[in-house]
């Protein structure tokens, strides 16, 4: 089996954690690992190969980072120059996959596993043995999905209905129908019938039996994939499409355009402690709880609270006397919610992008192929940065127009080279960059970097950047 992992998701419903450059899928949400390394991790165990990565330009570093921290030196990134929805996605996978396959004389139409890079699933024995279970089907070119076996009458998720057994396993159906999210009596109608599972939007299913569904029921997605493969360009360890002929292609999803019209649909129940982490209510669910039914992160305390979310992620959090609350705070943001009412976070966060505010599109702390910088303080024609720079990591060439930067190393040694002149700095001391010249930091250590700049200047905007050199082939401007 190859593993397509789905990683082009904005996150807008995790916010203020989950920001558009860097969405749910890439954060450490639960545990220690990001949740795409956590859809990594569950795969030990089966029978894969190298996985496919697909997610957003703008996500590329991040995506490639942390399959590199999980020890995945051999997989592929396709870079999706705009958000389509699942099926032009899973397309471009398997013509990649097909492709891969037979310039290296492996089979020429593979099994994928696709599976959203933002899932939670508790029990991940179960979920190996379900995929176990739906190979046979999905190799006699069955397009298998997995069906949660739901706890209650959900009204956020859409639904399948199963149908007539395999004749060959009584653990998989034939897909009756697909239903979409229903009012609250509806789903209790499906509970109580015993014949319907939530959409967990995971599947097992042919390359090459995809793509001729595909062709068949949405054929111009088809003919947009099938042309933007055509003109790959490799990209250090990423894969840049054909932009103009992919955004030929319609947005939508693998449900709509194949599995709600194919007669080829199977579904296998999954019961295995999964969450698609579709609000804070969801995490709520599965997050560890206090006796009063409370799930509490970070420098929190409450008296007189219950069945509560608080996350606090840079001071202390207090709450008294509250109930059915979801709390979040961040460096820059705070959301204070009912529980029954965090479906609308994404709103709130397309009125924020109206208002032209910055908070849905970064955290404060902004992470690059390189580290991270934290904005610290910002004021008239000043600003205080943190900067952290990996071992052996380093930024553009670059220079700016508008500002001068002081660079006060607090921890690690820096190599800053200044119109052509390289000095080495360790803790305690310092260099000033004068506007025009053009400088480069970088870190030769083999622990990490920190120092604080100070810019001073008549303008301090990020695309003041002008990159003479680069890496990791960002534009000549910030980006």
């Amino acid at each position: 089996m190859i593993p397509v992992i789905l990683a082009g998701g904005s996150g807008t419903r995790l916010w203020p954690i989950s920001r558009q450059l860097n969405p749910k899928q890439f954060l450490k949400i639960l545990g220690e690992k990001t949740m795409l390394q956590q859809t990594l991790g569950r795969l030990q165990g089966l029978p894969c190969s190298s996985p496919i990565v697909a997610c957003n330009e703008e996500h590329r570093f991040l995506a490639g980072e942390q399959m590199l921290e999980m020890g995945v030196k051999d997989f592929s990134i396709i870079l999706e120059p705009s958000p389509k929805n699942t099926a032009p996605a899973i397309a471009l996978a398997a013509i990649h996959a097909i492709d891969q396959g037979s310039d290296e004389g492996r089979d020429g139409d593979p099994i994928l596993l696709v599976l959203p890079a933002d899932h939670i699933i508790a029990d991940e024995d179960a979920f190996r043995n379900a995929v176990v279970e739906a190979l046979p089907a999905a190799r006699r070119g069955r397009l298998v999905t997995f069906g949660i076996v739901p706890e209650r009458p959900e009204t956020g998720y859409g639904y399948i209905e199963r149908g007539k057994e395999h004749q060959d396993n009584s653990n998989i159906y034939e897909v009756a129908s697909f239903r979409e999210k229903p009012d609250e009596e509806t789903a209790r109608g499906y509970i109580e019938s015993g014949k319907y599972c939530w959409n967990s939007g995971m599947f097992l299913l042919r390359a090459e039996t995809y793509l001729e569904e595909l062709q068949r029921h949405a054929p111009k997605v088809y003919e947009a994939c099938i042309g933007a493969m055509k003109k790959t360009e490799k990209d250090l360890d990423f894969i840049r499409i054909d932009k103009k002929t992919f955004e030929t292609s319609p947005p939508v999803s693998i449900d709509y355009a194949v599995m709600e019209r194919t007669n080829l649909a199977s579904v296998v129940p999954l019961d295995a402690g999964w969450s698609d982490m579709g609000s804070w209510t969801s995490l709520w669910e599965v997050s560890d709880k206090d006796q009063d039914g409370n799930a509490l992160s970070g420098d929190v305390k409450i008296i007189d609270t219950k069945d509560s979310f608080l996350r606090a992620e840079s001071r202390l959090v207090a709450a008294l006397g509250v109930k059915d609350l979801v709390v979040v705070e961040t460096k820059d943001a705070v959301l204070v919610a009912r529980k029954d009412q965090v479906q609308k976070v994404k709103d709130l966060v397309e009125e924020i992008r109206q208002n032209g505010r910055h908070e849905h599109l970064n955290q404060r702390e902004v992470f690059r192929p390189w580290g991270s910088y934290d904005s610290l303080e910002t004021g008239e024609r000043f600003q205080v940065k943190r900067i952290r720079v990996k071992p052996g990591a380093g930024l553009s060439l670059q220079m700016h127009h508008h500002r001068a930067e002081h660079w006060i190393v607090v921890k690690g040694s820096a190599k800053v080279t200044i119109d052509g002149e390289t000095i080495f700095l360790t803790e305690n001391e310092s260099t000033f960059i004068p506007v025009g010249k053009s400088h480069r930091l970088e870190n030769p250590g083999k622990i990490p970097l920190e120092l604080i700049e100070v810019q001073s200047g008549s303008y301090l905007g990020e695309d003041d950047i002008v990159r003479l050199e680069d890496s990791y082939g960002r534009k000549a401007r910030h980006k």
